[in-house]
């Protein structure tokens, strides 16, 4: 890669964030509402799975996103397996996912039994694209009157698992169009798109079944801990079922009627998670904020480009995007350059059906993913480098 790019970059990326000598890619803020109200969740004596934090935090996303209902469990991998489950995905069954997305999107197909089968994603915001989804169902299956059936493994599809990645809302309804047609559940993967919306509908909560992702890395966190948001009462009931461990609801006796899950999110997370979400739009203001600095500093910058949302949608900005004109090895000069120089940059994802415990799965043409591999990378997003922008706000005035 030129060298004046690679300086162009790093020049551009510090005037963006500040002259911090040092910059990681995305940290948690957390101040003294955090502090507090983990220590009265404390001195309350409900720090495992029951208390008012956990339902007040299930409220609270549900309210915000829309949905339903919103069932806390411990992680958003465990999240994905849970909705799958609810869809009524089984062992054998296959799930479609996208090609370019974290590894937990595969893993949670398998941790059920299940098998990935990879598509391509859209050149624009790197989400599954219904184009290739179309095209590979057509190619590879077939409608049967007990539902999709991929011809070439002989096993059922039953559900599609799109990602919003980066907090980029996809083209969600294009995906649940081809979706329906074909008999599959779609399941949305909103593990980073907390705060991102289509027109006036939650990332997460458009299709029957999603997911969210509370990490350490994520816009808000618990520290751990993901949620399931569904639509459906009977599905709701379900999952939240499967996963208190199948317990049948007794005073004291311990009757499970399945093989269930211990996945609920405990208090003492919830309770951090209440009080981020209550600084949820003050996070989404920052983080517009710094994009905007971002787009400021680029602009005009020959050889590397923004990534941006699609129109009619809002993105979280939870991690900015850079694609770069050139290849994989001018991609890897500029992280090490950038790193280098004290900025945490990080590449996107290595690719899922490239992963060793993918190789063989069913996949189609990754074109866009593979060139998408070879160029993006994210420079450092985290919300405190912009200074609060205003006082705590509880009713989420987010469009």
């Amino acid at each position: 890669m030129d060298q004046q790019l690679i300086d162009a970059v790093i020049e551009r990326t510090r005037t963006a964030v500040g002259a911090e000598a040092k910059v990681p890619l995305h940290t948690p803020d957390f101040g003294a509402l955090e502090r507090n109200m983990v220590a009265d969740c404390v001195e309350s004596s409900f720090v495992s799975y029951v208390g008012p934090y956990t339902t007040r935090f299930a409220d609270q996303l549900a309210s915000y996103t829309g949905a339903a209902h919103c069932i806390p469990v411990v992680n958003g991998t465990v999240a994905i397996s849970m909705a799958l489950i609810g869809a009524g995905v089984g062992a054998e069954d296959e799930v479609i996912c996208p090609a370019l997305s974290f590894v937990a999107t595969a893993n949670a197909v398998r941790h059920i039994g299940a098998w990935p089968h990879f598509i391509d994603v859209s050149d624009d915001v790197l989400g599954l694209d219904a184009r290739a989804l179309a095209q590979q169902l057509a190619t590879v299956c077939e409608k049967t009157p007990d539902g999709c059936r991929n011809r070439e493994t002989g096993r059922m599809v039953k559900a599609v698992l799109p990602m919003h990645c980066f907090g980029l809302p996809l083209d969600i309804d294009a995906v649940m169009a081809v979706a329906a047609d074909w008999g599959l559940v779609a399941v949305e993967d909103a593990a980073e798109a907390l705060g991102s919306w289509v027109g006036d509908r939650h990332c997460g909560a458009i299709a029957p079944l999603g997911t969210l992702s509370f990490n350490g890395n994520k816009i808000i966190t618990t520290g751990g801990g993901g949620a399931v948001l569904c639509q459906d009462d009977a599905i709701a009931a379900r999952v939240r079922h499967l996963s208190t461990t199948a317990k049948v609801p007794h005073r004291y006796l311990y009757e499970h009627d399945e093989v269930g899950f211990n996945a609920r999110l405990p208090a003492l997370n919830a309770a951090l998670g209440v009080a981020q979400m209550q600084r949820l739009d003050d996070f989404l203001a920052r983080k517009r904020t710094l994009t905007a600095r971002y787009q400021a500093a680029f602009a005009g910058l020959d050889g590397a480009d923004l990534m941006a949302p699609r129109a009619g949608t809002q993105a979280n900005n939870w991690l900015v995007a850079l694609r770069i004109k050139g290849n994989r090895a001018e991609r890897d000069q500029l992280l090490e350059a950038l790193n280098e120089a004290g900025i945490g940059a990080r590449p996107v994802w290595g690719l899922l059906p490239d992963q060793p415990m993918y190789r063989g799965a069913p996949a189609g043409p990754l074109d866009a993913a593979r060139k998408a591999e070879a160029q993006v990378i994210n420079l450092p997003s985290s919300a405190h480098l912009v200074k609060t922008l205003y006082l705590l706000c509880t009713n989420h005035n987010h469009r």
